[in-house]
């Protein structure tokens, strides 16, 4: 490659703008494309606002396979499935279901703990260096199980954790209370039936949004050009290699492409006759304002059993609380189901009943929903495309925000010819 090129990044959500940023830092001229009117407005909007640093384990591993038939017969399940006449869904979940197995699903977290891990780094390298207010804070983290068996298991695991880096122990219920009082509350459904949790206390939380809006500003500053409302139609080719965008509004040359459009990139793999293993996942958050005189959150909390995280977010004096979850094996409908909305509303409510005034309902609470773009083993896709001049970064899954920074820079190391700082071994396109 050269050394300096013009760089087409296509999407403008939390990976494309990492992308860009370490392209423009490395001497590339770079434009962004983007469908929407802006920035980070579909995965990367308002996702569960955590940096889980330490828990990247995949959703494909042998303890959720016996825990479908239930979920899938219970309209309150967190993980639903809808099916739908289309062979990528069905093949998707023939992938998922191969993926886990034991072995599969601890090689899956080892090297995602390494990329995680790498991004931390970036992160936190980032915040000393530049000046973005998006809510970022060391919170920590508090796993929460309600039974005792998943509460077993999860210590099992401790040691294995341990090993790869993670800073985790083990607490009972009264030690759970102790560290976050709201649990305390006699009306917290949450809080009576715990029987015990994993503290990580290196775990942080930060507003996606925010930082990407803080992002975009930098990059205009140093000379990135935004194409917003301009959806991509296709690539062309000439040679086996990309010569340029095609959007709706017109055609943009360039000398190399990084495709980073989420949930949509198979859509436009295939229309260049390669497959991308992606899938959309559905998720769905509410961001509850605080009460006058309330208090609020301390520490990052998941609901292991009920498969909700909650998150508190600060802006200027307040702090509001990010309640994020669900997962949908729905297609690429951005609909926001109403009773999604209204369950994960009640789960907050039983939760942390003293952290909002509920009465107004919630759609006064900034439902959301977002399509995560997930591969049957829960691994990024990152690097090197059948074309020598695309690259890939996508299918982070629900780990978008935490990987966002160590993606983008493994992809800017690969373009100028330098070797990652992590290893890729399962991390490029499966051939």
């Amino acid at each position: 490659m050269r050394a300096t090129m013009h760089i087409t990044v296509l999407g403008a959500g939390i990976a494309g703008l990492t992308t860009a940023w370490y392209l423009v830092r490395d001497g590339h001229a770079v434009e962004v494309v983007e469908r929407n009117s802006g920035v980070a407005l579909e995965a990367s909007f308002a996702n569960g606002a955590q940096l889980s640093y330490s828990y990247v384990a995949p959703l494909a591993g042998p303890s959720v396979l016996p825990k479908v038939p239930p979920w899938l017969l219970r309209r309150d399940a967190p993980l639903r499935f809808y099916p739908a006449f289309d062979t990528r869904q069905w093949r998707w979940l023939l992938e998922f279901v191969l993926a886990c197995r034991r072995g599969t699903s601890e090689l899956t977290t080892q090297r995602l703990l390494s990329l995680s891990f790498y991004s931390r780094a970036l992160m936190h390298r980032f915040v000393s260096e530049e000046d973005i207010d998006f809510g970022y804070a060391r919170t920590g983290k508090l796993v929460l199980y309600s039974a005792q068996a998943d509460f077993d298991g999860a210590r099992r695991l401790l040691d294995f954790q341990r090993s790869l880096g993670c800073e985790q122990d083990a607490l009972d219920r009264a030690q759970c209370v102790a560290l976050e009082p709201m649990l305390g509350d006699s009306r917290s459904l949450l809080g009576r039936r715990i029987v015990g949790g994993i503290r990580t206390v290196s775990e942080e939380v930060g507003d996606c949004y925010r930082f990407s809006r803080g992002l975009e500003e930098k990059l205009r500053a140093q000379g990135v050009v935004f194409h917003l409302g301009s959806h991509v139609t296709g690539l062309e080719t000439r040679g086996g290699r990309i010569t340029a965008v095609n959007t709706a509004t017109g055609s943009l040359p360039t000398d190399l492409c990084v495709m980073t459009l989420g949930a949509q990139s198979p859509v436009l793999s295939r229309t260049l006759g390669f497959r991308l293993p992606i899938y959309p996942l559905k998720g769905y958050s509410l961001t509850l304002p605080p009460r006058p005189e309330g208090a609020s959150l301390g520490i990052s909390i998941t609901d292991a059993t009920r498969k909700v995280v909650y998150a508190p977010l600060a802006d200027a004096s307040k702090i509001s609380l990010r309640v994020a979850g669900m997962a949908d094996i729905s297609g690429y409908s951005n609909r926001i189901d109403p009773v999604r909305v209204k369950q994960l509303f009640l789960e907050a409510e039983r939760a942390f009943p003293a952290a909002t005034d509920y009465a107004p309902g919630p759609d006064a609470m900034q439902p959301w929903t977002g399509l995560r773009p997930a591969t049957p083993k829960g691994m990024p896709i990152l690097g090197a495309s059948p074309f020598p001049n695309l690259f890939l970064n996508c299918g982070h899954g629900a780990l978008g925000w935490t990987l966002a920074l160590g993606s983008a820079r493994i992809l800017a190391d690969l373009i100028k010819g330098a070797t990652p700082e992590i290893a890729l071994a399962g991390f490029t396109l499966p051939r």
